[in-house]
């Protein structure tokens, strides 16, 4: 009965031992890049933290949102918009890093360079003009722009531009543009500036016309119940993994120079602007 009982105590424990922490992204990209990019992530937290850690990619950002919010990931790597919504989904889960760029975040408005339309420091007059937004839910590909097209001109986007559409990700965004389908379009700066440095065709047809202030973005989320999954102070050694990443050729894949420690507080302001737009109760 002894050795019977050291053995049930003996099973009882493999679970915990055998956890695997899964975590996501949104699509804010194309989707080959980012198994590329979050891939070598998780080789880097599993080596980290010491557990099994595995990228589950998903389609929007909505699933993104969705997959979190039912425990199939414990981990994301949200925008400021998709962060906040998940954080509302599950309760007790907090923002816990984000990309030292992130405190300061800013979207590009590009054009078409047919259009004529050249940077200005001012809101330019877009009036008539076709436009794409990003990801529905994308915080520099929609919830910003919007919020800026409607404080700078008083016009609803629908009133502004003669057509509104949603590319669903940055990269398609800029395809768009650059290949007139449509002539303006929002979206993350980084992005852009990437597709600058690497002399992309897209890059060459399309040119910034504005740039909205500065806001916070991006965001590593985690779930509140990990410490009871896999132990107590679990999501602080996640927070310092991520804090503690240095190799550059992980940092550039975000693109990002370091991550920084977060915390919710830091995205009110997109909860009020999400929340005065009716994105979110």
């Amino acid at each position: 009965m002894r050795h019977i009982l050291l053995g049930l105590l003996v099973l009882s424990a493999q679970p915990l031992a055998a956890q695997t922490l899964y975590f996501s992204a949104i699509p804010d990209d194309d989707e080959s890049r980012l198994v590329e990019r979050f891939g070598a992530v998780a080789g880097y937290l599993s080596d980290a933290l010491d557990v099994d850690v595995q990228y589950v990619p998903v389609k929007s950002y909505a699933a993104a949102v969705t997959a979190f919010a039912n425990d199939q990931i414990q981990l994301g790597w949200f925008g400021g918009l998709s962060g906040v919504q998940a954080r509302i989904a599950v309760p007790e889960s907090h923002a816990i890093a984000q990309g030292a760029e992130d405190e300061a975040f800013v979207t590009y408005f590009i054009a078409n360079k047919d259009t004529g339309l050249t940077l200005d420091p001012a809101f330019p007059d877009l009036a008539g003009r076709s436009f794409t937004f990003g990801a529905e839910t994308s915080t520099s590909g929609r919830l910003m722009p919007e919020f800026y097209i409607r404080a700078e001109s008083g016009q609803a986007p629908e009133e502004l531009f003669s057509n509104v559409g949603f590319s669903g990700d940055h990269g398609q965004t800029l395809r768009l543009v650059a290949s007139g389908a449509y002539e303006i379009g929002a979206l993350n700066y980084s992005v852009y500036d990437t597709a600058v440095a690497d002399m992309t065709p897209e890059a060459a047809a399309t040119t910034i016309i504005w740039e909205t202030p500065p806001y916070p973005d991006y965001n590593w989320t985690i779930r509140g119940d990990v410490d009871a999954t896999f132990g107590a102070g679990f999501a602080d050694k996640v927070q310092a993994a991520l804090i503690g990443m240095d190799d550059p050729v992980l940092l550039e894949s975000f693109p990002r120079s370091a991550f920084i420690a977060a915390d919710d507080a830091l995205y009110q302001p997109i909860v009020d602007t999400a929340r005065a737009l009716d994105l979110i109760d």
